[in-house]
C-alpha cells in the first residue's frame, strides 16, 4: 500500500478518543502501518490539530464527554472545509441502531473495540485510497472544466467576431467610414457605466450587462438590410410609404437575429433582439414598432437609443451636415420625458464631456 496521498507527504490520521489505553493501542497500530497518528483525547483538542494540519482521516469514538462522537460527526460534515474527511467510528457499542446513525451523518466506516491490527489495517487502507481517488479525481474535473471553458470562451469569442463582422458590413452602406456601430457601442459602454451610479438604475446594470450591450449594440440596425437603397440613401424627406418601409427594419432586424442566433437564453443574444426591435420606441408612447412607453420598453433599447441619436446627430449624413456637439446636446435634453427616458438623460447630461472626447478620438 503506497502510504502517500501528495506526492511524498505521508497521510496523517487524527483519532479521537477519551481513553487513553485506546489511543496508544490504535496510534502504535498506525505508525506499524506505515502512517502518521496523531492522538487527541477530546473535540477540543481534535478542532486545534484539524486547525494546525487537516488529517485524511479521522477514527473517531463516539462515547466522550461533553460532545459525544455523533455530535463532533455532524459538526465536521457541516464545515465545507472539513466535510470530505473520512470518518471511522472506533466504538464498543455495536448495536445497528448506533451504526444507522454513524452513517447517516456521514461516517464512511464502523470499527468495533477491542482492535485488531488486521482489520485496522484493512479499513484504513481502503478508505485512505477512495480519498486518495476522490480527490484526483476532483483535480481531473476542475482541469476538465477549465479547459471547457477556455473552449467556449474561445468560441463565443470567434462567434462574436464573426457577428460583428457581419454587422460592420452591413452598416458600411449607410456609413461609408463604418464608424458609427463602433461609436454607439462606446456611448453605449460610457452611458451604462454612469447609470450604475444611478440609485433607480445601479441593481440592474451589472458588468455583465454592460458586457451584453457592448456586444448586442452593432445589431441594432440589422433590419436596415433589407431596406432598399432608395429609402436609406434619400436625401430628402421620407414620404409615408418610405418612411412605413423604413420603419418595418426594426421587426426585421429582431427577426434575423432570432433567427440566425437563435438561443434568447443568452443574455447577449436577447438583448440584441431586444435592441433591434425596440431601439425606436419612444418614452411617451408615440414610437415604433410596438408603441411601447415608459419602463415597459427595455432598459438596453432605452440606453441605446439616446447613444445612437447622439452619434446621428453629430455625424454628417447624405441629407445634412453634423450638429456640433453643443446643440446635439440641448436637442436630447429637449426629448427628455418625450422620446428618451428622463433618468438616463438626466445622467448622459453629467456625463456629457465624456462623449465629447470620445467624439474627437
Amino acid at each position: 500500500m503506497d502510504n502517500t496521498l501528495y506526492g511524498n507527504q505521508t497521510a496523517n490520521i487524527l483519532i479521537v478518543d477519551d481513553t487513553t489505553s485506546n489511543l496508544m493501542i490504535l496510534a502504535e497500530m498506525i505508525k506499524s502501518i506505515g502512517y502518521i497518528a496523531r492522538p487527541v483525547t477530546s473535540v477540543k483538542q481534535a478542532m486545534s490539530a484539524i486547525a494546525i494540519k487537516k488529517p485524511q482521516l479521522i477514527l473517531l469514538d463516539i462515547s466522550m464527554p461533553e460532545i459525544d462522537g455523533f455530535d463532533f460527526c455532524e459538526m465536521l460534515k457541516q464545515d465545507i472545509t472539513l466535510k470530505d474527511i473520512p470518518i471511522i467510528f472506533i466504538s464498543a457499542l455495536n448495536s445497528t441502531e448506533d451504526k444507522v446513525k454513524g452513517f447517516k451523518l456521514g461516517a464512511v466506516d464502523f470499527i468495533s473495540k477491542p482492535f485488531e491490527l488486521e482489520e485496522i489495517t484493512l479499513r484504513i487502507n481502503t478508505h485512505l485510497k477512495i480519498f486518495r481517488m476522490q480527490n484526483e479525481l476532483k483535480v481531473h474535473n476542475k482541469r476538465l472544466f477549465k479547459m471547457f471553458n477556455d473552449q467556449v470562451k474561445q468560441v463565443t469569442k470567434e462567434q462574436e467576431t464573426i457577428a460583428y463582422t457581419l454587422a460592420k458590413l452591413l452598416e458600411i452602406r449607410n456609413d461609408k467610414n463604418g464608424e458609427h456601430i463602433d461609436n454607439v457601442g462606446r456611448f453605449c459602454k460610457i452611458l451604462s457605466m454612469g447609470l450604475q451610479l444611478s440609485p433607480k438604475y445601479e441593481k440592474q446594470i451589472t458588468a455583465s450587462f454592460i458586457d451584453s450591450i457592448v456586444f448586442a449594440s452593432p445589431f441594432h440596425d440589422a433590419g436596415m438590410a433589407y431596406i432598399r437603397d432608395s429609402i436609406v440613401l434619400k436625401r430628402g424627406p421620407l414620404e409615408p410609404e418610405e418612411r412605413k418601409c423604413m420603419e418595418e427594419h426594426t421587426i426585421k432586424g429582431a427577426k434575423i437575429l432570432y433567427e440566425t442566433l437563435g438561443d434568447t437564453s443568452n443574455e447577449n443574444i436577447k438583448m440584441a433582439i431586444d435592441i433591434a426591435k425596440y431601439h425606436h420606441e419612444r418614452w411617451d408612447g408615440a414610437g415604433y414598432p410596438c408603441g411601447l412607453s415608459g419602463e415597459d420598453i427595455p432598459l438596453a433599447a432605452r440606453i441605446l437609443s439616446v447613444a445612437d441619436v447622439y452619434d446621428i446627430l453629430t455625424s454628417e449624413r447624405c441629407y445634412r451636415k453634423a450638429y456640433s456637439h453643443e446643440e446635439s446636446i440641448k436637442i436630447i435634453e429637449e426629448e427628455a420625458g418625450k422620446q428618451f427616458d428622463p433618468e438616463i438623460v438626466k445622467v448622459f447630461l453629467k456625463i456629457q464631456n465624456q462623449f465629447r472626447k470620445e467624439e474627437n478620438r
